[in-house]
C-alpha cells in the first residue's frame, strides 16, 4: 500500500507528539493536527490495519518499524527543507507550511541535494 500524504502526515505527527507527550492518543493527533476525533480515529484504524501503528490496552498509540521509518524521512525532509528555506530568507512560518507540503512531493535525488548543499553550508 502506498501511504498518501494524509498518512505521513499522521505518522510524522505521532513522531512529533512522542518526543512531547508521555503517552500519545487519537485526541491528541485530532488537537494537533485540528481535525475531528472520528476522522484521526478513521485514519488511526487504517494505519493499524496496514501495519503501521499499533494501539496499547490505554489507547496509546505507537509507531511500528514500518511506521518509525515514514515518520522519520518525511521529519528528516521537513526539518531540512524548512532550515533551507529559512537560510534563503523566507519567513520561518512561511518556510514551515512550505516544507509541510514539499516534504511529500519531493524527490529523493532533490531532498539529498537539498541536504548536502545545507550540510556543506553548516560546516563552513
Amino acid at each position: 500500500m502506498v501511504l498518501q500524504e494524509s498518512g505521513e502526515n499522521y505518522l510524522e505527527t505521532i513522531l512529533i507528539l512522542q518526543g512531547r507527550l508521555d503517552r500519545v492518543r487519537s485526541v491528541d493527533v485530532a488537537n494537533e493536527l485540528g481535525f475531528s476525533k472520528p476522522s484521526i480515529s478513521r485514519a488511526m484504524s487504517l494505519l493499524r490495519k496496514n501495519g503501521y501503528v499499533t494501539v496499547d490496552g490505554a489507547g496509546g498509540l505507537h509507531l511500528t518499524e514500518k511506521g518509525m521509518e515514514i515518520a522519520g524521512r518525511i521529519y528528516e525532509r521537513h526539518r531540512v527543507i524548512s532550515q533551507a528555506l529559512i537560510a534563503l530568507g523566507v519567513d520561518a512560518d512561511t518556510a514551515v507550511q512550505d516544507a509541510c507540503r514539499i516534504e511529500h512531493i519531493i524527490s529523493q535525488e532533490s531532498f539529498d541535494q537539498i541536504k548536502k548543499h545545507i550540510e556543506q553550508k553548516t560546516q563552513k
